[in-house]
């Protein structure tokens, strides 16, 4: 038992950088698979026009007035700073350039924090309201894939039961990200905590983005909370690499709303690759 313990503990020493690589290929593996199945891009026009629809909505409505409000509050920033400066010494006119270069360092961060939460935003309504579109696209990745799809009772009740694991899963990922979230808010506050609180910002949205593109095959298997995240969990590495990838392509303006979909694809190869095999062998 103890040497087949160790053996299981050396082989994902190895496994984890291959992990960590593979994560990252999913996407175009994805990609790759539409320009073979040109009928699958059927079940992603309704939600990219979706996409299009809230993205424009978000952008105006959080990313327009956010910029207008952090240029104001440098602009009245940077007059007092050059008031101060007029009445320090010539040779220390140099800090005016050193407060030009920060000014645009600072608003460069907060005009990506801005599209990180645009794209955060856009997967959680994106996903919600093109479900129906994304939940046939995973199917018939999974089915193309695999060859077999689990079997799912038909009825109104079974239906009903759906929407409801729908709305719980929903609710669940509201509490994780103000459970902990809030928290690693807080850690700015603290001295040295603005660092450790960036790193655990990073590893919340990228967990929670896991299950978002993961729930096609595991809602699939009727998988409880906690059991989703246990996979993303211990999916890791590749689940981390495949997270950021993701986030990245729902971060960048335009490409986000072709990227969900393809996230979406990407989740569910993922899953009949790594997770359904290894983590669910059952399934």
């Amino acid at each position: 038992m103890i040497k087949q313990q160790n053996s299981r503990s050396i082989l994902s020493i190895f496994e984890a950088p291959v992990g960590l690589v593979a994560g990252a290929t999913y996407h175009f593996r994805a990609l790759m698979i539409f320009v073979k199945n040109p009928r699958l891009i059927g079940y992603i026009i309704v939600p990219i026009f979706i996409n299009i629809v809230v993205g424009i909505i978000l952008y105006i409505g959080l990313l327009l007035p956010g910029i207008n409000l952090t240029e104001t509050i440098f602009n009245n920033l940077s007059l007092r700073f050059d008031a101060l400066i007029a009445q320090l010494p010539t040779w220390l006119n140099f800090l005016s350039y050193l407060d030009n270069i920060l000014d645009w360092f600072i608003q460069l961060i907060i005009f990506i924090i801005l599209l990180l939460i645009i794209g955060f935003l856009l997967v959680q309504f994106g996903v919600i309201l093109g479900s129906p579109f994304y939940g046939q696209l995973s199917e018939q990745l999974e089915k193309i894939i695999t060859g077999t799809l689990p079997e799912d009772p038909p009825g109104l009740l079974a239906s009903l039961k759906d929407i409801w694991r729908a709305i719980l899963f929903e609710l669940k990922k509201i509490a994780l990200f103000l459970g902990i979230g809030l928290p690693i808010l807080l850690l700015n506050f603290f001295p040295g905590g603005s660092l450790i609180a960036t790193i655990g910002g990073i590893a919340l949205t990228t967990s929670i983005v896991c299950l978002d593109f993961f729930d096609g095959p595991l809602e699939r298997r009727k998988l409880k909370f906690r059991e989703k995240l246990t996979v993303v969990r211990r999916s890791f590495p590749a689940s981390a690499t495949f997270g950021l990838i993701c986030q990245a392509l729902i971060t960048i303006p335009i490409v986000n709303f072709l990227g969900i979909p393809l996230c979406v694809a990407a989740g569910t190869l993922f899953c009949c690759d790594r997770v359904l095999p290894k983590l669910l062998p059952n399934n």
